[in-house]
């Protein structure tokens, strides 16, 4: 996972913070310092999906505790 940008989640301490995974831009939101929701998805082929926060096909609201705190640690590292 790498970011997209030259801001920190640090920096962007409540708006839209975009990651690279294996060619997939992942658009999340920084909510005061924690992950709240992904915006939207789209893959190396171009396919996209838009979320609305809250929904239940939001992949964060998907997330077990362990993995919403693992990958919160992780996007604090970048």
């Amino acid at each position: 996972m790498t970011k997209v940008g030259s801001q920190s989640w640090a920096q962007l301490y409540a708006c839209h913070f975009e990651v690279d995974v294996e060619g997939w831009q992942i658009t999340i939101y920084n909510d005061c310092d924690e992950l709240d929701y992904c915006e939207r998805c789209v893959s190396p082929e171009g396919n996209c999906w838009d979320f609305n926060p809250g929904d239940r096909t939001d992949p964060i609201a998907l997330l077990s505790t362990w993995e919403l705190q693992t990958l919160e640690r992780m996007l604090k590292a970048l």
